[in-house]
């Protein structure tokens, strides 16, 4: 009924049973109750006589109001007429809105139990003292909690959808990177490729001019063969004629014959290098190929990391240059990338032993290069070296500094064209050196307790750092 009240109905309704008052009574304060409802509540509160509304306590016993109860007697009768057209006219009350077993309507909202009851319920055993509401304060109560939790779920809603358009992203970017892999292993290949190619026809043709060469001489040493051969013969058929004659005419002749037969022809012997080298050709081919193929290769200390590099920074093909530049690309923001800070790591993360690596920094004019920790913080726009995890040198407005807490200020008689890093996990060292001097810039001692990356920060977009190549030598281990 209370949900179908007009507003002057509102005010003839008992603020303890949610009803319009039967046999109203007031107290002094100026609030009105039903005679049953206000002795209930009373009866439960021992000796305590307080008003349900105010806690004002009442020292006179209430006041009848007649007013009142005219009023509400009015108000009854017409909602029986009302009651009794809906009737006539088919209607019924739900049975979900009244008491199953009071058949009352459910005015009230037990807060212990969690669930609506009726106003006999409330004074039963099995919801006594118990705290209630009225059913309205309780709807509104639990839109309440409905809404923040809606709310809640919008956001979780907004989250997923901004991850999923993230995740979509990702999977455009690894294809990508898939394809340029592909592209950079096709380049690298074909290097290789094409300079075994030149190796192998270089070969073929020393092959082939010395194939010629020996031929040539076995062919000039076969003519001369066969030009001896042949005066041998000449000589044998003369001998042979002569020797058939008789009388004065074999003496004759000899002398001629014999002079001729008797002079001394060498023996043929095969000249010495006349066949081809081969042990020179076949003799460790390979490894032959692989001492040239040192001339090709370049090898790099570490190589940059692009999953690490804040979009504004700009990575060269073969990941060893990184610049500053004034676009942000869209990337994946995942949790290995710097952003916002310009900064990117080295790979592979170094953990134990000695390693070295030298960066050209030329006339960059704003650069931070050294070690940063595995659990440095990269997605906040923090002061690097000054934050706790790095071990750096940075050169800033002409000045260079060491990343120590204070700030160490390096007084260098000339500008470093190169940076040497030297780490020693063992022991816990970072060394940095100018390589062209050999003058040494600043030493860390820190203890390394998990992995450290290079590290590489740069704000110059005229000129790029670059990790520089280092010799490789081929050492062959001699039998004792």
């Amino acid at each position: 009924m209370a949900g179908r009240l007009s507003l002057p109905e509102v005010d003839l309704t008992c603020p303890v049973c949610c009803d319009i008052f039967k046999e109203p009574v007031v107290l002094k304060c100026s609030h009105s109750f039903c005679a049953a409802c206000l002795q209930q509540y009373w009866a439960r509160q021992g000796r305590r006589r307080d008003c349900p509304l105010c806690r004002t306590l009442s020292v006179d016993d209430p006041v009848p109001s007649l007013t009142l109860r005219n009023l509400c007697e009015a108000c009854v009768t017409e909602d029986e007429g009302q009651t009794a057209g809906d009737a006539e006219g088919g209607l019924y009350c739900d049975p979900e809105v009244t008491c199953p077993l009071h058949g009352e309507r459910l005015k009230l909202f037990c807060l212990l139990d969690k669930e609506p009851i009726c106003v006999v319920c409330h004074t039963s055993r099995r919801h006594k003292q118990h705290d209630c509401c009225p059913v309205s304060e309780a709807v509104a109560d639990v839109k309440d909690k409905m809404q923040s939790a809606l709310s809640s779920l919008k956001d979780k809603r907004d989250a997923f959808e901004t991850m999923k358009k993230s995740l979509e992203s990702t999977a455009v970017h690894i294809q990508e990177q898939a394809r340029f892999v592909e592209r950079r292993t096709h380049e690298e290949f074909e290097k290789l490729h094409n300079f075994l190619l030149a190796q192998e026809e270089s070969r073929m043709e020393e092959l082939r001019g010395e194939e010629e060469q020996k031929s040539r001489g076995v062919r000039q040493q076969i003519q001369d063969v066969e030009e001896k051969l042949s005066s041998v013969s000449e000589t044998i058929r003369v001998l042979e004629e002569e020797m058939a004659l008789e009388g004065l005419s074999v003496l004759h002749k000899s002398k001629s014959t014999l002079a001729r037969a008797t002079h001394p022809v060498e023996d043929p012997v095969m000249a010495s290098g006349s066949l081809i080298n081969v042990a020179k050709y076949v003799d460790s081919l390979a490894f032959q190929v692989w001492k040239r193929m040192q001339m090709l290769i370049k090898f790099y200390p570490i190589t940059l990391d692009p999953n690490t590099a804040a979009p504004w920074l700009v990575l060269s093909d073969d990941l060893t240059s990184v610049q500053d530049s004034d676009v942000k690309r869209k990337l994946p923001d995942n949790p290995e990338r710097f952003d916002p800070d310009a900064a990117v790591l080295g790979w592979p993360g170094l953990s134990v032993g000695r390693h070295a690596w030298e960066v050209d920094v030329g006339d960059n004019t704003a650069w931070v290069i050294g070690v940063a920790k595995a659990s440095v913080k990269r997605k906040e726009k923090l002061p690097s070296v000054l934050n706790n995890g790095y071990l750096c040198v940075y050169f800033y407005h002409k000045m260079y500094f060491a990343g120590t807490s204070p700030l160490t200020r390096l007084a260098l008689k000339t500008n470093p064209q190169r940076i040497r890093v030297e780490l020693d996990c063992d022991k816990g060292r970072v060394l940095f050196h100018d390589p062209h001097s050999n003058t040494h810039i600043h030493t860390f001692k820190h203890s390394l307790t998990e992995t450290v990356f290079p590290y590489l920060w740069v704000g110059c977009r005229n000129n790029p750092l670059t990790i520089r190549p280092v010799e490789v030598s081929l050492k062959l281990h001699q039998f004792s």
